[in-house]
């Protein structure tokens, strides 16, 4: 059975581990472009560069997603009983009271991001505090302090940052590929092109492989760990069903922040083409999971 603190380590060696590559992959690249085009000063940027992303991920990522989303602070005065529902579920979790922010959109959502536990963010939107009644809003924020306290939110957030980068790099990949550099050998241009198309085509990829990578089963483990810290996973399922009811493109998102968030931010029905490439699994089988361990749990006490 899932539980709160199951993966945590598991979570923080893949965060290093894909930190480690994407460092390894900076200083490779820039290695070959620095050969092709006889030129050192282009490893010493890249060498910098990938430092600079990765010190820079794991301080800033959680801020750069609080602005990329829109998300304002949740004044205590005026969200009252909002802070005191997180407060209570965070101390059943032995967790830290996460910072409260709230994203001004009609369209249910949450989301949960920051470098660790002392640092951890939760974000709802006015939507889902208008439509869900206590015990579904507990169900989404305990499932928000699942990701927190199973060290989610390091690896999800720090990818927001890393796959935004190869989105930017494979552009300048190609760019200079096309236009050329410093070195007049006309074989070394081509290979550069090649180089360049190759990287350009397939970087994007590689950055939506990594965030699927990171999502699916997360919010099936951060579902069965939320029901577990509530006690209660109809109060869950039944949120998702309304969220699922209520779905819309949300005013402020991009495709860079869309795996962090509760449910599909841009609220596609799922199709077989884009099933495969969703960052969320369908809300239809994690309400059926949620059932299950509702009926499992019935079955044990009879």
């Amino acid at each position: 059975m899932a539980t709160l603190y199951s993966h945590k380590a598991s979570n923080v060696r893949k965060t290093w581990a894909l930190m480690g590559v994407f460092l390894l992959f900076i200083i490779v690249l820039g290695w070959v472009f620095a050969q092709i085009y006889a030129d050192p000063i282009i490893l010493y940027v890249a060498v910098g560069f990938s430092l600079l992303m990765n010190v820079g991920s794991y301080w800033y990522s959680d801020k750069l997603v609080v602005k990329m989303s829109g998300a304002k602070p949740a004044p205590e005065e005026q969200y009252r009983e909002h802070h005191r529902l997180v407060e209570n579920l965070a101390i059943t979790a032995g967790l830290p009271k996460p910072s409260l922010y709230i994203i001004e959109d009609s369209v249910p959502n949450a989301f949960a991001t920051g470098r660790d536990e002392k640092h951890a963010v939760v974000a709802v939107t006015t939507g889902i505090l208008d439509i869900l009644d206590r015990t579904e809003l507990e169900g989404v924020i305990a499932h928000e302090l699942s990701h927190i306290g199973n060290r989610d939110i390091l690896i999800q957030t720090i990818v927001v940052v890393l796959a935004g980068f190869v989105a930017i790099l494979s552009d300048w990949i190609l760019r200079i590929s096309i236009y050329g550099g410093r070195s007049d050998n006309s074989k070394g241009n081509m290979i550069a092109l090649v180089v360049g198309l190759v990287a350009a085509l397939l970087a994007p990829l590689a950055a939506t492989m990594i965030k699927l990578a990171v999502s699916r089963k997360r919010e099936f483990l951060a579902d069965a760990s939320g029901a577990l810290l509530t006690r209660y996973p109809e109060g869950l399922a039944s949120a998702l069903e309304k969220i699922e009811a209520h779905s819309g493109t949300m005013k402020k998102v991009s495709h860079a922040t869309a795996h962090l968030y509760l449910s599909d931010p841009y609220g596609k029905e799922p199709g077989f083409f884009h099933k495969l490439f969703m960052t969320h699994p369908p809300i239809r089988e994690r309400v059926a999971a949620l059932r299950n361990q509702v009926n499992k749990t019935k079955h044990n006490y009879e």
